[in-house]
């Protein structure tokens, strides 16, 4: 069945009847929303879950493998959420031979990209009962707006209209890049409900993301000197973590997709100047270094490593700095040895 994302969102209880979800079209940001709130959903419905992570390439190279992550029970867990990313018709039959066979249970979330109407994977999904289809388009300014201003209320923070628009100027209209900014306003507000303009000018353009962004392109281009210059300055002050994980989660995204994209049209250059959000021109150099270090598999592990470390982080707050910078380092060793 076709599902609209706000009719999902606003009454999401009612779809999990259903088992499995293909989330396609480019708003990345949307899709991680949607597998949330599953996740919340079936977590209050079943108690403890577990959750895995795979890639449409790996399932295509060993489907019995998949099979036996599909069907084998948890021990420790009721039920279990399986997110399959960058779903195309290759795996269509994998997923139909199954569905009349899917175990209670269990659920399935695909990762699609902007999949055309003809899309076998998208048909099935839209036609059978038992299946859930949602379409992720691009936020508008309304959206981003809704957004915001439902964030800012669920922490009692008072921002001008002009603030907020501000916000969403500085989002380039991405949902997670809004609510990054909003995780600085939400830092800030713990001594300040009201906050004005120019405070909000300062947050956002705050010294130490330009900082974090260097250690980021310096630690996947693996420059371990500069890596090191940039970690001395930054473990000294205090580092807004989930914000770092997200950029560098953002940029490996845009590796993958680069790369993915690469294969087919056998021209880098191409791809880099096609690709959006677009890469500013300064950091080209950069992005060109990662993408011949780094391969598709090792970017893939890279995202499973940061999820997992963010995961960690949180549920050992006292540690969590010396887990979060040892992920980074051990990045950057392993892009120099690629060098």
């Amino acid at each position: 069945m076709i599902a609209k994302s706000y009719e999902f969102q606003k009454n999401s209880s009612s779809f999990l009847n259903s088992f499995l979800f293909l989330l396609y079209g480019e708003n990345f940001g949307l899709k991680k929303d949607i597998k949330e709130l599953i996740k919340t959903r079936v977590e209050q419905k079943s108690g403890d879950i577990e959750l895995l992570s795979l890639y449409e390439d790996d399932i295509l190279s060993n489907e019995e493998n998949f099979y036996n992550t599909l069907f084998s029970g948890s021990l420790f867990s009721s039920a279990k959420i399986i997110t399959i990313y960058e779903g195309t018709d290759k795996i269509i039959n994998i997923i139909s031979n199954k569905l009349e066979k899917f175990p209670e249970n269990i659920f399935l979330i695909i990762f699609g990209g902007p999949l055309e109407k003809k899309s076998k994977l998208r048909n099935f999904f839209e036609k059978e009962k038992k299946t859930v289809c949602i379409p992720c388009y691009l936020d508008n300014e309304k959206d981003l707006e809704v957004i915001a201003r439902s964030e800012l209320k669920r922490n009692n923070i008072i921002l001008s209209r002009e603030s907020i628009n501000l916000l969403i100027e500085k989002s380039n209209f991405d949902r997670s890049n809004l609510k990054n900014e909003i995780e600085k306003i939400k830092c800030y507000s713990l001594t300040k409900k009201n906050i004005g303009l120019d405070e909000v000018r300062f947050l956002i353009n705050f010294s130490g993301e330009y900082k974090s962004e260097i250690l980021i392109n310096e630690c996947l281009c693996g420059n371990i000197s500069q890596y090191k210059k940039i970690f001395s300055e930054l473990y000294r002050s205090a580092v807004n973590q989930i914000l770092l994980f997200r950029i560098l989660a953002s940029k490996i995204q845009r590796l993958l997709k680069i790369k993915t994209q690469e294969t087919v049209s056998n021209n880098l250059d191409n791809v880099m100047n096609a690709v959006k959000p677009p890469i500013f021109w300064k950091e080209k150099p950069l992005v060109k270094k990662q993408l011949m270090l780094w391969n598709l598999n090792d970017l893939k592990e890279l995202i499973v490593e940061i999820n997992n470390t963010e995961l960690l982080c949180k549920k050992n707050p006292q540690l969590s700095k010396v887990i979060f910078f040892d992920l980074f380092s051990r990045i950057c060793k392993k892009a120099n040895n690629y060098s």
